[in-house]
């Protein structure tokens, strides 16, 4: 297959967050290109590089990219356009003629541009021309690169054109015909080339004042190392190993022509203000290790009184190794070899890390010779011994948001270093592709709560793929899955209605929902949030007409059908009840798990997710009661407002309220809603006359004041129980929301899930049980958060006498006073209540009634307190 490089295509602009653009040649969509998002990336370099804005890394995955690219966009002097390719487990990223590919022009062209990094790609070309050019362009980045020409081409990298500023830095240059790894061509200015390794290759400059050339390993079998020609003043060559003989790099041999194979030549006309220092040149090739200004000289002493340069320099076996055949390769030093602590620290271009990313590191058997910390070691790559993980953490980030958390690899090198080492991969659970970097810690906000998890590689080598076999690095180390837990914050919202079947909202038709079957309710987003950054919703469900007695269970699309309930009701009843459900994919349903028919109403009271109000629990404490005395009962549709102010901080947003209707006239609706604000269309309470009958409320507030509405003709007595507020985590309000598929937890007609009990069967009258809750969290490494409250269904069913149900924290105290579920004889009856969690992780179920009952009591989803 034969491929000519050509025009970037013309392609839409990237849909993706401003810092970050996505290119997957395996992972797109070949048939629209892509857009340049992590769910849908481009697929060709070219398609990102045709619409990079300043300031935005682009992100290309490994793969074989068949393609030259124009880089035509330019960043600025603050914010570069960067192009990294994300080498990492799951391979490397190659372009150009890679395997059976040919790309007969050159691959990487940068002209007339400015402010661009490159990294890590493997470059790779067959033919007459230059891999990479960089013409007419400033402030330029290539680093990490492998960069190949498997013909005669005159250079690898060509800096020309009056190009100023570039940095050529880490890359492996590779030829096989002893080209330019590097051409500096006449008036370019600024250069640093620093921290390369040259197989088969060598520097050149021609007329380029002031090029810097350090730490770099040119392995250039009979030919010159570094040739200066022109008029190039002003060069700094340091810190270089120098190896120009036949043979391998670990075996070199005298070449045939020793000649030819001259380690620095500078000419006559830049030996002007050039210096030449703290160089490791290998004598092996028999040629003379310098030639300055025509004249060559055979040894080192010759030269250092000729010119008085190279005070520093080591003429001796260079104690190299490698490269393996691979596109990335470089040469590690042996234990012997002359290089190790003996670099100058403080020459211009010297760069913190090695090719290989790693640290500066100091053998304690070695004597420092070097200049600053004195164990700098010369050339491209740095001695560090056999690398390992120290440690590993996963945890959620203190003084971040809810979601944030940070993973941790810890490098373990031999020798003390300055810095840590190697170069750590992490793949977090919700997204598709691997994060490389050189922090051993990386932070990371999830979408959603709930148990998360991360896998971790540290690597030694920068993920490239020689033979390890010949490093003196360690390679991979995986430090496999990690899990923590994280939990969303509250939203509230104004009540809104998104579903009733008997008006066609939400649905297109009129008709009630059949018996076993389901209604699936869409939510694209809420507020502008889209679904997939939505952890949970809080929706008051109602049943209404219902034909025969059954319930309905609300739960996650896409999950599988769970054994709980959440609205229980009895022919012909209204019933509401409050309902928190995790999203998966979007969608809600809603199943009618009887054998009638019953239409379904669901209004949205709020949501979880990021940034929103924690959570600060309370044992329930009665806020309202218009039974005692002095209180009057809510007359016919008037609205009274009930004042929290005295008991909330000032920067609570919403209330947990379980709020009861207790001897209503005539049949209505309870609505509450933020003081001050129109009375909504969405219920929160549904009664008939006669009925006491309760549902758990999250409503916003307003100054610390919540309205209640009595829509009905006739009064009734409301009773409100406050058990907890929504706030700041300075107002106390810290715990934030963990999802959880609905579950069963206690039933007490099979026998389940109460502890402690030495009476099978249905609550005793006066019975104060006691059950766990489930938690999520397994394998977090520090411990997984510990729950504060859960968010309970609790159901009373087959009640002999009138009572109460209480859920409160355990402990040794007597129940609160406050209720969850009213119940008369026979009844079904459901609430959901929000219970902060007692002693040892229980919860108390309190039986208030002469009579017995069975409950059941259902979990969908826990709080936990706030990271620290």
């Amino acid at each position: 297959m034969s491929a000519t490089a050509g025009p970037a295509p013309v392609v839409a602009q990237a849909a993706t967050p401003a810092n970050e653009v996505y290119v997957s040649e395996n992972h797109c969509d070949w048939s629209t290109g892509g857009d340049g998002s992590m769910a849908n990336p481009y697929c060709m370099i070219a398609s990102a590089a045709a619409v990079a804005q300043p300031g935005q890394t682009v992100l290309v995955q490994p793969g074989i990219y068949q393609e030259g690219v124009f880089f035509n966009r330019s960043g600025t002097e603050g914010a570069p356009i960067t192009y990294r390719a994300v080498n990492g487990p799951d391979g490397e990223v190659h372009v150009g003629a890679y395997q059976n590919t040919w790309i007969t022009d050159t691959v990487f062209h940068l002209s007339n541009v400015h402010d661009i990094v490159i990294e890590g790609f493997s470059v790779s070309a067959w033919g007459s021309e230059e891999t990479i050019v960089v013409n007419r362009s400033s402030r330029i980045t290539l680093d990490g690169l492998a960069v190949r020409n498997y013909e005669d081409a005159p250079a690898l990298v060509r800096l020309t054109g009056g190009s100023s500023d570039v940095t050529v830095s880490r890359n492996f240059l590779a030829s096989y015909t002893n080209v330019a790894g590097v051409a500096v061509d006449a008036g370019v200015s600024g250069t640093v080339v620093s921290g390369n390794a040259f197989r088969d290759s060598r520097m050149v400059v021609a007329d380029a004042p002031g090029t810097v050339v350090t730490g770099n390993t040119i392995v250039n079998r009979c030919d010159a190392g570094i040739l200066v020609t022109g008029t190039s003043p002003g060069l700094s060559l340091r810190n270089n190993i120098i190896q120009t003989a036949a043979g391998v790099a670990n075996a070199p041999e005298r070449c045939a022509t020793p000649s030819r194979a001259t380690a620095i030549s500078v000419s006559a006309g830049s030996t002007q203000g050039t210096a030449v220092d703290y160089n490791l040149i290998d004598p092996a090739s028999g040629g003379a290790p310098y030639d300055w200004a025509g004249t060559a000289h055979p040894t080192l002493a010759d030269f250092q009184a000729a010119s008085g340069q190279a005070g520093h320099d080591i003429v001796a076996r260079a104690g190299i190794d490698g490269p393996a055949g691979s596109p990335f390769g470089w040469y590690p030093l042996t234990p012997a070899s002359p290089a190790i602590d003996s670099a100058d620290a403080t020459a211009p271009g010297a760069i913190a890390t090695d090719l290989l990313r790693n640290p500066h590191a100091d053998p304690p058997d070695v004597s420092n010779t070097g200049t600053g910390s004195g164990y700098h070691d010369r050339g491209a790559v740095e001695y560090v011994g056999k690398g390992a993980l120290d440690g590993r953490t996963f945890r959620r980030s203190g003084g971040g948001g809810p979601l944030d958390v940070v993973a941790t690899l810890t490098p373990k090198l031999p020798y003390p270093t300055d810095g840590p080492g190697g170069t750590v991969a992490f793949k977090f659970g919700d997204e598709r592709f691997w994060r490389v970097g050189h922090s051993p810690s990386m932070t990371h906000t999830f979408r959603r709560a709930g148990q998360v998890s991360v896998t971790g590689w540290i690597n030694y080598l920068g993920f490239r793929k020689a033979d390890r076999a010949v490093v003196a690095a360690a390679g991979d180390v995986n430090a496999g899955e990690m899990a923590t837990v994280v939990g969303a914050t509250y939203h509230p919202v104004a009540p809104a209605r998104l579903l009733d079947t008997r008006a066609a909202i939400g649905l297109p038709t009129r008709t009630a929902v059949p018996g076993g079957s389901e209604v699936v309710l869409p939510i694209a987003s809420v507020g502008g949030t889209p679904a997939a950054d939505i952890t949970a919703v809080v929706l008051n469900v109602t049943a209404t007409q219902p034909s025969t007695a059954g319930f309905l269970t609300v739960y996650p699309d896409g999950t599988a059908l769970p054994n709980a309930s959440n609205v229980n009701f009895v022919a012909g009843e209204t019933v509401p009840n409050l309902v928190t459900v995790p999203m998966s994919n979007g969608k809600v349903r809603i199943r009618n798990g009887s054998g009638g028919t019953v239409h379904v109403i669901a209004d949205l009271q709020g949501w979880y997710g990021d940034a929103g109000s924690g959570l600060k629990t309370l044992v329930p404490t009665r806020v309202l009661d218009t039974r005692g005395a002095g209180a009057t009962a809510f007359p016919a549709n008037t609205t009274r407002q009930v004042d929290l102010s005295g008991t909330l901080p000032s920067d609570a947003t919403a209330v947990i309220l379980n709020v009861t209707a207790s001897g209503p006239t005539a049949n209505g609706v309870l609505k509450l809603f933020p003081a001050g604000a129109a009375v909504p269309v969405a219920s929160n309470l549904n009664f008939v006359a006669g009925q006491t009958i309760p549902n758990l409320v999250i409503v916003p507030v307003t100054g610390g004041r919540v309205s209640i509405h009595n829509e009905s003709s006739g009064s009734t007595h409301v009773v409100a129980d406050l058990a907890g507020y929504f706030g700041s985590a300075a107002s106390g309000a810290a715990d934030s929301y963990v999802p959880m598929p609905p579950s069963r937890l206690v039933d007490t007609r099979q026998g389940v899930g109460l502890l402690d009990r030495s009476v099978y069967g249905p609550l005793q009258p006066r019975e104060d049980a006691r059950f766990l809750p489930g938690f999520q969290g397994t394998g977090c490494l520090a411990g997984c958060p510990q729950a504060t409250a859960a968010v309970l269904n609790l159901t009373a069913t087959e009640p002999t006498t009138p009572g109460l149900l209480t859920a409160y924290p355990a402990a040794e105290t007597a129940p609160p006073t406050a209720s969850n579920v009213n119940f008369v004889v026979g009844e079904t009856a459901s609430n959901l209540a929000v219970v902060q969690v007692g002693a040892a992780g229980r919860v108390g179920l309190f039986h208030n009634s002469s009579g017995t009952t069975h409950a059941v009591v259902d979990q969908s989803g826990y709080f936990i307190a706030s990271a620290v």
